[in-house]
């Protein structure tokens, strides 16, 4: 079957006549399947009818059509004027119609990101790659496929902030773990970026512990990253997986992460000259990896650790001092050092800049004013609702016939027959 001048009219027709109600949508959307193949064969000529329909009203249609026009290969020339039309249409389309075919919606969306890709211009996709996401998004604690390249394109364009503005949802609901593993990876990064270190390390763990049967590129690549920004956040790093960490992560993590496990041991000694030594000495396994901006930092951390067990033995102590025994190279270097960290919060400290002393105070956080009682009610009400949600999906796991299924199965493995009987002599 081929396209002439009726069949079209009649597809624009049904197109512009089945956009309104739920059940002329749904009725449309089964036509539409049914000229997938006539879409595939006659792509090149159906752009045209793109200027009769609206993208606002006609959403369902005109996505069907500009799916079939962009399945084709492009240059580089054509790229910039498909980013504009399909912009154009993300921002347009009606979110109830496009969920109708998800789909095929992700397709153009994913071609979208990989033309600002081929131009190299990744700011242009941020606003629309997220109002895409949003648009599929049937609620905010769902994690869909878009999510994970709204977040590369953030992370290329160094629009961190706007990264953010994802990553404060709770995310209850996964399709495919490829995307929850790259969305906790490119968010670290992002955090990483605006130095939120804490949040990274949640994201970045949650790759390293997630369940996996085969090791995969993104938790080694997370789990070095981890492994940083635990020291550089922490000033220390814990080997061990937590139990729940899957066996293959266990095994096999630490035999690809060597030189970072080895800076491990090194920062431990609290030796700065050591430390830059076997950086220097390992600069290129870092480089190649693009963590050696990270390394830097790490580096750079140990001199606020050792500053911070100085606040452990003296109230107070010359900047002179503090250079030599954390080995900074001047006074100066040192009072810089000092107040970066009393800015940051780090160190609670005073300096007199006449006699260059300085000393050393309590945290003066009291735990009673109204902002911390509403952070603490805000963290409180946050727990309680992951409670509620984990009961929530508790009781429908437990209804699942699936889940019944397989753990009936399990059950009849360690039927309790196959255990021997507690021995006599310990009998009552």
């Amino acid at each position: 079957m081929n396209l002439n001048m009726n069949s079209v009219e009649t597809l624009v027709a049904q197109i512009q006549g089945l956009s309104g109600s739920t059940s002329d949508v749904n009725h449309l959307h089964t036509l539409l399947k049914q000229l997938e193949e006539l879409f595939k064969s006659e792509s090149s000529r159906l752009a045209p009818l793109l200027t009769e329909l609206d993208p606002s009203i006609h959403s369902l249609g005109y996505l069907y059509i500009l799916e079939a026009c962009t399945s084709a290969p492009i240059s580089k020339e054509q790229a910039s004027e498909l980013v504009l039309s399909v912009g154009r249409f993300i921002n347009l389309c009606s979110a109830e119609q496009i969920r109708v075919a998800p789909d095929k919606f992700i397709s153009v969306c994913k071609r979208f990101k990989d033309q600002v890709m081929l131009l190299e211009d990744p700011m242009r996709g941020v606003a629309p790659m997220l109002t895409a996401l949003q648009k599929l998004q049937y609620s905010s604690e769902q994690l869909t496929t878009l999510h994970p390249d709204f977040l590369l394109l953030c992370l290329l364009a160094k629009c961190y902030k706007t990264g953010l503005s994802i990553l404060e949802d709770d995310i209850f609901e996964v399709d495919q773990p490829r995307d929850f593993l790259l969305y906790c990876y490119y968010g670290g990064m992002i955090c990483i970026g605006q130095k939120k270190f804490s949040k990274a390390l949640e994201l970045l763990h949650s790759v390293v512990t997630a369940p996996m049967s085969v090791l995969n590129a993104i938790a080694i690549e997370a789990y070095k990253k981890y492994i940083l920004v635990s020291l550089i956040h922490l000033g220390q790093f814990s080997s061990s997986f937590p139990k729940y960490t899957s066996s293959v992560a266990q095994r096999n993590l630490k035999n690809f992460s060597q030189p970072y496990l080895e800076l491990v041991n090194s920062y431990c000694t609290g030796k700065i000259s050591e430390l830059e030594a076997f950086v220097q000495a390992n600069n290129e396994k870092f480089e190649s990896d693009k963590n050696l901006g990270l390394v830097k930092q790490v580096v750079s951390s140990m001199y606020k650790r050792n500053i911070q067990r100085l606040t452990q033995t003296y109230l107070t102590l010359s900047l002179e001092d503090i250079a030599n025994t954390v080995q900074l190279n001047s006074a100066k270097e040192a009072e810089m050092h000092v107040l970066q960290m009393i800015q940051d919060g780090e160190i609670y400290a005073t300096i007199n800049q006449k006699d260059g002393m300085v000393r050393f105070l309590e945290d003066p956080e009291q735990y009673k004013t109204c902002e911390m009682i509403e952070l603490i009610d805000s963290s409180i009400q946050r727990i309680m609702m992951l409670s509620r949600k984990l009961t929530d999906m508790d009781e429908q796991l437990s209804c699942d016939p699936l889940y019944l299924g397989k753990a009936g199965r399990e059950r009849q493995r360690f039927d309790f027959d196959d255990f021997d009987t507690v021995p006599s002599k310990f009998t009552v």
